[in-house]
């Protein structure tokens, strides 16, 4: 009966709510949330929008809003409103560093207007920061996030900053392109590994020695090491058995062409003997070659051994930002449109991969469905827009063009009109 009892509860779809639920407190009560916002009301408390470029007036206004396309009306972002604008915003958080810790980084962000050139990131700064110079030349410790720019730039920025100096991933990652919210993931930990995630699936995974040059590589090639004199790196060599075929270099390499005729008009005496054209000879190879062979003793190719770099001093704090105090968004827009939202940092990355699923996750499909909308409605408005077709009209009214009047036949064509003003236009 117990058994029974046990089935019933498992099958209940408000169980299974309160089991997700309870999941989701239990990951929350192990996990350190240094900051997390999800632009609720009195969120302009928290932010501080810069005035960077204010007084250039390339300084770009934020909108609070959901978009023009969403899963949830009132889960509303930051969404930059100007086209070729320069945009700033940052939020203050309790000072941390992430010795000994994982350290997570995650938002979503959406590119409603099909971005063409552009940022979507956003960066972490320490120390004490003027939020409201905040802008491109501010310090920051790290850069994450998709950026895009023509058919080149599609990829997820992860720029660390290391003695003052901004390293760049040295891996592709690529970014998403379409119109829609996205969940980019950033996971650093303490031994010097990382994780790059996109909609919670991981894209790029590795190390900060290999995949960044923060600190010079542990081993380099041997700059001593010479190739030894008897070390055969050839692969293929001339066949020593082969052997040129007698008359080979007899053959020429044009002949005359035994189509050509004599013109008629030709006349001996004044044009001078007549000789037929020359055309090249397909039994001519060129200069004879030996034909190549595997070298039996081909070695490979030839590389200095490596050695310990006397350079490289290892730093166990590689990964470490002692004075995390900031997170902000400082970016150029051609086209504006893009929307921030969600954004956490925290020290678990499975509490991040729940808050995923809880917003991005739960509103994805609608979103798709509401954009897949928009997109039915202006592609119609579009072809509303279009010119009416004259030859389809002409067929329409095909019965009364026997008795259009010599005033008609001097009537000036619609469509003749519009390709002349087009043209002035041009």
């Amino acid at each position: 009966m117990a058994i029974a009892q046990r089935r019933l509860q498992i099958m209940n779809p408000n169980f299974l709510s309160l089991a997700v639920a309870l999941s989701l407190l239990l990951v929350i009560s192990s996990a350190k949330v240094f900051f997390e916002e999800r632009f609720d009301d009195g969120w302009e408390s928290r932010w501080v929008k810069s005035d960077w470029k204010k007084d250039e007036n390339m300084a770009g206004e934020w909108n609070y809003t959901s978009g023009k396309w969403n899963g949830d009306s009132n889960d509303k972002g930051i969404q930059t409103s100007e086209d070729y604008r320069f945009y700033a915003i940052s939020a203050e958080f309790p000072e941390l560093s992430n010795k000994e810790k994982t350290l997570v980084f995650q938002f979503s962000v959406k590119h409603e207007q099909k971005l063409d050139c552009g940022g979507g990131y956003m960066k972490l700064l320490s120390g004490d920061v003027d939020q409201k110079k905040f802008g491109g030349d501010t310090p920051y410790s790290i850069m994450f996030g998709p950026d895009i720019c023509g058919y080149t730039t599609k990829k997820v920025h992860a720029i660390l900053t290391h003695n003052e100096v901004n390293h760049l991933i040295k891996k592709e990652v690529p970014c998403e392109t379409d119109q829609l919210s996205h969940v980019y993931t950033f996971i650093l930990r303490p031994d010097a590994t990382y994780s790059i995630l996109i909609d919670n699936e991981e894209k790029q995974t590795g190390s900060l020695y290999s995949d960044w040059d923060i600190l010079p590589p542990k081993q380099i090639k041997d700059p001593e090491a010479k190739k030894p004199e008897d070390w055969d790196d050839k692969e293929f060599i001339a066949d020593p058995e082969d052997k040129k075929p007698a008359g080979y270099d007899d053959i020429p390499k044009e002949i005359p062409d035994v189509d050509a005729k004599k013109p008629e008009d030709w006349d001996d005496e004044e044009d001078g003997e007549w000789t037929a054209p020359t055309i090249p000879n397909p039994e001519y190879k060129g200069p004879w070659k030996a034909k190549k062979i595997k070298n039996p003793n081909f070695k490979g190719k030839w590389t200095a051994p490596m050695i310990d770099n006397p350079d490289f001093k290892d730093d166990p704090d590689i990964y470490v930002f002692p004075k995390l105090k900031y997170v902000g968004i400082e970016l150029w827009q051609v086209k504006s449109g893009t929307l921030f939202d969600n954004v956490l940092i925290s020290d678990d990355p499975d509490y991040a991969k729940k808050l995923a699923e809880e917003t991005w996750g739960k509103q994805k499909d609608a979103e798709k469905a509401a954009f897949d909308e928009a997109e039915k409605k202006r592609e119609e408005e579009e072809t509303k827009d279009e010119p009416v077709d004259s030859d389809a009209e002409d067929e329409k009214d095909g019965s009364a063009e026997g008795d259009a009047s010599d005033d008609d036949d001097a009537a000036v064509d619609p469509a003749a009109s519009v390709d002349e003003d087009a043209h002035d236009e041009l």
